[in-house]
């Protein structure tokens, strides 16, 4: 039961049938791909990328053995478990743990707003007390945009003095590297065991001076090859190669996240039913796609 290994991990995106059920087989062969020729360090399964908020309970629950049954090495998954019910959180995260899971990603409760942190402090401390396992690694996740519940600063030491190793650190998606840099600062950072997570490649360099363990992005679904061409390169942050991450980060802006990524992969491997994704999001638009692939085309040609 190993802490999940640090570096470049992707946000994976979920494949969804015609009924919007989690697609088991294929989202492991899918994590399998991106741990090899995908060039990731780890995989981030049914996050906010993974739109693990619209998978049901019971997939979400099944998901952990089919990813054990698949041979996913478990330090190199960080797997989403939060969710708005404070005992299917804990169902879900058990049921991880059982297949070895222990690396879990934990999104507040997100339906009421406005809420204390005495509050978001009760659901963590009932989810890890119902587990009752030191094995458990909590990465506690920060996404205000879209939850509209924050993690702060205060409430992530709280958090870290009362449960020690088990709060292992936190994806900051708020898209403010200054956000991320006061989480690494409060906590120690990876000097002190805790590992944050900026949510976007292009502050992968400013990340690790910081104390920042690597990136969870969406957009590494397509990238990750380049973020590690990157960190090879002898110039890092001035390096051409990560121009290209910067570069290549912007592009993938101007779309959907989710349905970009989904329609980049269903390009990759010519299967149209991963520009699925459920309700209420939906796929790309025709013209979309088309620049979308034109802008990759000329990406990955230079």
């Amino acid at each position: 039961m190993t802490k999940a290994r640090r570096g470049i991990y992707a946000a994976a995106i979920s494949p969804f049938n015609k009924n919007y059920r989690l697609e088991h087989s294929k989202l492991t062969d899918y994590c399998s791909y991106l741990l090899t020729d995908g060039g990731c360090d780890g995989v981030a399964p049914i996050g906010t990328t993974g739109e693990g908020a619209s998978i049901s309970i019971e997939d979400r629950v099944s998901l952990p053995k089919s990813l054990c049954d698949a041979g996913i090495p478990c330090d190199r998954v960080i797997v989403g478990t939060g969710n708005s019910s404070t005992p299917d959180a804990a169902r879900i995260s058990k049921a991880a743990l059982e297949y070895g899971y222990v690396n879990q990603l934990v999104l507040p409760p997100f339906y009421y707003k406005s809420v204390s942190d005495d509050g978001l402090y009760d659901y963590f401390s009932f989810m890890i007390d119902t587990i009752n396992s030191d094995k458990l690694r909590i990465y506690l996740y920060h996404f205000p945009q879209v939850s509209q519940v924050p993690i702060s600063v205060d409430l992530v030491v709280r958090l870290k003095k009362e449960f020690g190793a088990i709060i292992a650190g936190l994806k900051d998606s708020s898209g403010d590297f200054s956000q991320s840099a006061a989480f690494a600062q409060a906590t120690g950072g990876i000097e002190k065991d805790f590992d944050v997570y900026p949510s976007s490649e292009a502050f992968y360099f400013k990340g690790i001076d910081a104390g920042c363990a690597g990136i969870i992005s969406g957009s590494t679904n397509v990238f990750a090859t380049f973020v590690q061409a990157a960190i090879k390169a002898s110039d890092g942050p001035d390096s051409k190669e990560f121009k290209k991450v910067v570069e290549a980060r912007s592009f993938i802006g101007g779309f959907n996240l989710m349905a970009a990524m989904k329609s980049a992969e269903a390009n990759r491997i010519g299967d149209a039913d991963w520009e699925r994704l459920a309700p209420p999001l939906r796929p790309l638009k025709p013209e979309e796609k088309q620049k979308l692939y034109s802008g990759l085309s000329e990406i990955f040609a230079n």
